[in-house]
């Protein structure tokens, strides 16, 4: 079966102003929490890391080893 790009997440590069589609798709799963995060409401990440987060809370624990 074929799936088309929005049942597959994107793969991302973080940058520290945005991130660049590296293959399409309408969503990143966040690295701690797995949760579905279309693309225009991405908001957090890791530049470092290479992940991508759901919440300001959430990108804090984990940058701060809590996650």
């Amino acid at each position: 079966m074929l799936m088309s790009s929005t049942d597959r997440p994107a793969t991302l590069s973080y940058g520290p102003n945005g991130f660049r589609v590296v293959s399409p798709g309408h969503y990143v799963n966040c690295a701690v929490t797995g949760e579905r995060i279309p693309l225009e409401a991405l908001r957090y990440w890791s530049v470092d890391l290479q992940e991508a987060y759901a919440s300001a809370e959430i990108a804090t624990r984990r940058l701060l080893g809590q996650a």
